[in-house]
């Protein structure tokens, strides 16, 4: 009869590692594509928060969910707090880490959420930096003749301020996306939602001259069905967009803090200051939420103020 196996009392049982759950992390960005069907910039900023996460769990020995409680993950915000991040930063890492624990939920590894007991930071203290309708002239005139493809960075500018369209939208359009003559196009958003927007004159005049003098230039004989595109023919990329609004806003002057998503809150935010009804401009941003398009009540209530105060014979 072999001998029973008996185990080994002196060696220490092996416990699941951080690694073991990053490993999991496959399987969270398919749940983030399917279930939740969010587009590929965001499962890539879901994942990089997930993974830091990861990191700073690793760095406190954490190696089972069910070490995860309220007290370490108010700990974990802390440390971001204290890192120097920016109140819409965390709120969007706590977005990923209840995301992160509804998905465990549904996966059956866990029985609750305890992320989502944690509440967002005080969003309406971030407004945003709005440019001034005097700047926004001076930036879309800021590409000259000296320029590699002036008439091209020219109607990329006016097109994203006359859409507030994201830089991913933006370059992602492509021809059949445009209709000059019925004065719109279609972006496509977060989470793969399609949306009109409206193209003013400006915006229109650029566009035309672009696709009559550089486009067929840029692209040549080979097919491309982008709106905007490089010196070989493809498609403008994000960052791309985002080096060449940094290019012209140093130019004329503006912060260095100005960037892609500048022309996108300008351009929510001289739309209130015309008029335009909260509803209205959350259709035309693409936001799923209203509570995310009312930061610019703020912003617009800021500016009056600031104004009011440097008017005002007693401000």
């Amino acid at each position: 009869m072999p001998p029973r196996f008996r185990p080994n009392r002196t060696q220490p049982v092996a416990q699941p590692t951080p690694q073991r759950l990053v490993f999991q992390l496959d399987d969270f960005t398919h749940f983030l594509r399917s279930e939740c069907t969010m587009a590929e910039n965001s499962v890539a900023a879901y994942a990089r928060d997930t993974r830091q996460f990861y990191d700073w769990l690793s760095s406190r020995r954490i190696s089972e969910l069910k070490q995860i409680d309220l007290s370490l993950l108010t700990e974990y915000l802390k440390s971001l707090h204290d890192r120097g991040l920016s109140a819409s930063s965390i709120a969007r890492k706590l977005v990923a880490l209840k995301t992160l624990f509804r998905f465990f939920v549904l996966e059956g590894r866990i029985v609750d959420s305890v992320a989502d007991l944690l509440n967002s930071p005080k969003l309406w203290q971030y407004l945003p930096k709005v440019l001034s309708p005097e700047k926004v002239d001076a930036l879309l005139a800021a590409p000259l003749r000296c320029d590699g493809y002036p008439l091209r960075d020219r109607a990329l500018l006016c097109v994203m301020y006359a859409t507030g369209c994201r830089a991913s939208e933006v370059a992602t359009l492509t021809m059949g996306n445009v209709s000059l003559e019925s004065r719109v196009c279609r972006c496509l958003g977060k989470g793969n939602k399609e949306r009109m927007v409206s193209l003013n004159p400006v915006a229109i005049a650029a566009l035309e001259a672009y696709l009559e003098h550089e486009r067929p230039r840029l692209v040549g004989n080979r097919p491309s069905d982008a709106l905007f595109v490089s010196r070989t023919g493809r498609g403008l990329t994000r960052l791309t967009i985002w080096r060449l609004v940094k290019k012209y806003a140093a130019r004329t002057g503006c912060s260095d803090q100005v960037s892609p998503h500048t022309l996108r809150h300008s351009f929510a935010t001289h739309m209130l200051a015309g008029g335009a009804e909260i509803r209205a401009l959350q259709e035309m941003l693409g936001h799923a939420n209203i509570r995310t398009t009312q930061i610019y009540t703020h912003v617009e209530h800021s500016r009056l103020k600031s104004i009011h105060q440097a008017c005002h014979p007693r401000g």
